[in-house]
């Protein structure tokens, strides 16, 4: 309280707002709430247009829509100071974005995942799902140099159909590099190759001091990698290009296993990857989540899909060189097995709803 004095005084103006997560109150709800601040010992002036002191009331009511508390779990109060750059999520809005896709990650979750990467001026941040670019665009604000590989030649080179509703084909200056133009961060951009994470193309040795990507759960986007004639399980497509190509099914569990491998050796010491990783909520455990001997889980965090499914926001860091014996550690002390559970999110994803539901969920989601 005595912290909270100075700005009390009876010559200064305040107001008072109210903000809660996952729920919504009316007008007269938070009124009452503010009412209710009445034995702090407020003696300025109230002032709503250009107040000196701002204090907010933040009441967290949970992550669960289907199942919101009467009262919140969480009431903090506070001083404002200043605002955070939230404008962000409006100026970098993929509706005004010129090259998106089914899957391209919204504005504000890319932000939290560079933030979570600890992404700074002059790192070289790297996306093996790349898809239309933008985790590469996040990256690149805060002045990171950036690149991605992506298995699909058509997105890409931005080729083929195009996302946006009333547009049948893409535009010939629809790419990940006019993307990073339109935001004047082109400079950032070191380029966006072919290529399939199950077979890295680089040279042995550190060079990126970030992951960051959204790997394709089998929902929205096809699980995929490049496989023999022997192995395929699918025709060879054909581009409209012409470029041919034998892919075969990309087993989650086999991307979260090569995705943690691949940071564990190219990650420069202290380099961070950060991924999302969907989960079957009724079979999550801890236990689920992959490791790696060469990296340190450093947060965890959960964003609801359905009533039923969420994926985690996996925020790792590289502890510990990548040895030889590292290679297949992950198969040999048993840790393996459990992912094998991520293989069928897809059909779990669609578990227990109906099919107009499964429609709008898969409209919104990956």
């Amino acid at each position: 309280m005595d912290k909270m004095l100075p700005y009390l005084q009876s010559d200064s103006t305040y107001k008072v707002h109210i903000h809660t997560f996952n729920k919504t109150l009316t007008q007269a709800q938070k009124i009452k709430k503010i009412d209710a601040l009445e034995f702090l010992p407020f003696k300025g002036k109230v002032n709503l247009k250009n107040p000196e002191h701002i204090f907010w009331i933040l009441e967290d009511y949970g992550m669960d829509p289907n199942n919101v508390p009467e009262e919140p779990f969480h009431l903090y109060f506070g001083r404002w100071i200043a605002d955070g750059q939230r404008e962000l999520i409006e100026s970098y809005s993929v509706k005004k974005r010129h090259f998106i896709g089914n899957t391209s990650m919204d504005a504000c979750l890319s932000f939290i995942m560079a933030n979570h990467g600890r992404v700074k001026p002059n790192d070289v941040v790297y996306d093996p799902f790349v898809g239309t670019g933008g985790l590469l665009i996040s990256s690149a604000h805060f002045g990171a140099y950036v690149c991605g590989t992506d298995i699909d030649y058509n997105t890409i080179h931005g080729l083929g159909k195009a996302s946006r509703k009333n547009q049948k084909w893409r535009g010939p200056d629809e790419n990940i590099r006019a993307n990073l133009r339109q935001y004047g961060l082109e400079k950032y951009y070191l380029d966006a190759l072919v290529s399939d994470s199950s077979r890295p193309i680089w040279r042995k040795g550190m060079l990126f001091d970030a992951i960051i990507t959204d790997p394709p759960y089998g929902i929205r986007e096809a699980t995929r990698r490049t496989g023999s004639q022997k192995e395929t399980v699918k025709t060879a497509e054909r581009s409209t290009e012409n470029h041919i190509f034998v892919s075969s099914s990309y087993h989650l569990s086999d991307i979260f296993f090569d995705l943690l491998k691949f940071a564990a050796e190219y990650l420069v010491m202290g380099g961070r990857l950060v991924y999302w990783l969907p989960i079957y909520r009724p079979e999550y455990t801890e236990e689920i989540v992959p490791r790696h001997p060469c990296l340190k889980l450093i947060s965890n965090c959960e964003q609801m899909l359905s009533s039923h499914t969420s994926r985690r926001l996996i925020t790792m860091e590289k502890v510990k060189e990548f040895k030889d014996q590292d290679q297949n550690s992950c198969l040999l002390d048993g840790q393996y097995t459990p992912y094998r559970g991520h293989n069928s999110f897809r059909e779990k994803y669609f578990s227990g709803v109906t099919k107009r539901i499964a429609r709008e969920e898969k409209d919104n989601h990956k």
